[in-house]
């Protein structure tokens, strides 16, 4: 046996033995004894699972895969094998086994059917008859041996919150290097980017052409990548004459102030979507600005429990790029309120998924119908 095929065995033993484990005592699974060679050929495993004591079972076609499994794979591979075992046998469950399974790749799994079970604590199994439904979730990011290899762009950092925000504001069409010119980003790191979109059906393309773009699972896989308050990335402050006297004074700040501060979160949520009363103020802070001299101006106290007001460091400019005013009061735009949202704690992600439908019902209000309108507009 090679090197690959014992360790296809041993994740198969181990993905079996978890499987086991969450049908309890009471079921027995079987090996098929010829699916062996099946195995060896493509990765796939004929399994049996008896409850013990009663006449009824459950076939499994189970689908090992060592490397990681991407929505591509699953739309461009897993869709084909599922029509043909439908086609052949509607009683069999087709059960993709890997390592890890990335939050999107799980969504579109279960969007069509297929049940998964990875090694850290992610599972999705529903058999019609007998009737069996098991879901766990687990770590929502790979562990450190199965991270993504050093060349390919990912999902977190500034540079990435730079071009997501981007791709959600601008309709398509566009190509790699227009976006690398309206973000300001090198054209490498941008056509990385992209491919590991491409491969996570967040976008599609033509040729070298992006044609669309999937913008709220792009939001929402974005925000799994990044945490909206991170240590040290705000300042915690009490209001004493309230947060309507804040937002007053905010609106009387000097434009130079204005233009380095933009509300988000919860209350610039509740713009488009109130979902409820209250919470924090939030708001995004440039470091052109004195934060000692702003606290003052806008009558705060530094305290470090029950803050009702955050101000939050700025990582990268992008965030004050294509803001909004609303009753003089600046906002960041609603691309990145739902980002932040989706990144926050408490009821923040609710608030984040409520701005996206408002997004989706509205989007001829907020979204830029062609890249050349940037790339003719300076940039600040």
């Amino acid at each position: 046996m090679t090197g690959e095929e014992l360790n296809q065995d041993a994740l198969f033993e181990q993905g079996m033995a978890r499987l086991s484990e969450l049908l309890g005592p009471a079921w027995r699974i079987d090996r098929r004894t010829d699916g062996k060679e099946a195995h060896r050929s493509g990765g796939d495993i004929i399994v049996t699972m008896h409850a013990k004591g009663e006449s009824s079972y459950a076939h499994l076609l189970v689908d090992v895969k060592l490397a990681g499994v991407s929505p591509r794979i699953v739309e461009e591979t897993l869709l084909a094998k599922l029509d043909l075992l439908r086609q052949l046998n509607q009683y069999t469950t087709l059960l993709l086994l890997t390592p890890w399974l990335s939050r999107p790749t799980q969504r579109l799994l279960r969007k069509h059917d297929i049940s998964y079970l990875d090694l850290m604590g992610n599972v999705s199994l529903r058999i019609p008859r007998p009737a069996i439904v098991i879901h766990t979730e687990g770590a929502m990011r790979a562990p450190q041996a199965l991270a993504t290899e050093p060349r390919k762009a990912t999902l977190a950092g500034p540079k990435a919150g730079r071009l997501v925000r981007l791709l959600t504001d601008v309709r398509p069409p566009y190509r790699a290097g227009e976006l690398a010119q309206a973000s300001r980003l090198s054209l490498g790191y941008v056509s990385r980017l992209l491919d590991t979109l491409e491969d996570q059906l967040l976008i599609r393309r033509d040729g070298r052409v992006i044609t669309s773009v999937d913008w709220p699972n792009l939001l929402r896989t974005r925000a799994e990548r990044e945490a909206l308050l991170r240590k040290g990335s705000y300042v915690g402050l009490l209001a004493p004459n309230g947060i309507p006297s804040v937002i007053s004074r905010i609106r009387h700040l000097p434009p130079s102030g204005l233009s380095n501060i933009a509300v988000t979160g919860t209350h610039a949520a509740h713009t488009v979507a109130p979902l409820s009363a209250g919470g924090q103020l939030m708001a995004y802070v440039s470091p052109l600005l004195d934060e000692d001299d702003l606290v003052d101006e806008l009558g705060l106290i530094p305290v470090d429990e029950n803050a009702n007001v955050l101000l939050l460091r700025a990582r990268d400019r992008s965030v004050f790029e294509r803001t909004e005013t609303v009753k003089g009061i600046p906002h960041v735009a609603l691309s990145q309120v739902a980002l932040d949202c989706l990144a926050g704690p408490g009821r923040m992600p609710a608030e984040g998924e409520a701005v996206i439908e408002y997004m989706k019902d509205h989007q001829d209000l907020w979204q830029i119908s062609r890249i050349h309108d940037l790339l003719t507009t300076p940039q600040p």
